[in-house]
């Protein structure tokens, strides 16, 4: 890749990755309720989440959505319904202490990784993106497989750098969130809230694409 080539890739990378989508929201749901380890954590799954769609989309995966309404529709809906249930089970969460400074629900991180990891894997539409994204900066002198997940690993890269950046602001916010009367269980009511909602806009988005 020239080096021209290169900085629109980066460039493009970049725009894409720090526009708010699914991901970020669930980082930064995460950050508000839980602090700032959690949002890192968050970040960490997410981003492995999106490397392995990348793969995916590199051997063939998309490949099989794109032929495959069923397949697209199954991993669709079952991200969804994920969604939602991190949401429930966030509102059925027991009520923070009195004390302002104690964060609500402590989650382990390893947990957290894993739930993002999830967030992100099962959502079809990222393998789609790497698969119609990846190709326009591949070239035919080198092998695609390489090209396709040596792209997708800077991408998500950019990603992970601006998702942090979106973890920190959250994290920086959140106490003087905590300064409002009760603003702890608002923010669980909200986050939790938020997630149920991203889960059924990504459900009905993926019927009104099928219609």
């Amino acid at each position: 890749m020239s080096s021209t080539a290169f900085m629109a890739f980066l460039l493009a990378s970049f725009v894409l990755a720090v526009t708010p989508g699914p991901g970020v929201l669930y980082i930064v749901t995460r950050t508000l309720a839980q602090g700032r380890a959690a949002g890192i954590g968050s970040v960490a799954g997410v981003a492995c989440g999106n490397f392995l769609n990348a793969v995916g989309a590199a051997v063939g995966l998309a490949a099989l959505f794109a032929v495959s309404s069923l397949a697209f529709t199954l991993v669709k809906f079952a991200g969804a319904a994920y969604l939602v249930w991190l949401g429930v089970r966030m509102l059925r969460a027991p009520a923070a202490t009195a004390e302002p400074a104690v964060p609500l629900a402590p989650v382990s991180v390893s947990r957290l990784f894993r739930e993002g990891l999830l967030v992100a894997l099962l959502n079809p539409k990222t393998t789609l993106f790497f698969a119609a994204f990846l190709p326009q900066f591949m070239h035919g002198e080198a092998p695609p497989l390489l090209q396709a997940i040596g792209l997708g690993a800077m991408f998500v890269g950019v990603a992970a750098c601006t998702d942090l950046l979106y973890a920190l602001l959250a994290a920086w916010f959140a106490p003087r969130l905590q300064r409002v009367a009760g603003a702890p269980a608002w923010g669980r009511w909200i986050s939790g809230l938020g997630l149920i909602a991203l889960g059924v806009a990504s459900a009905l988005a993926g019927q009104r694409q099928a219609r």
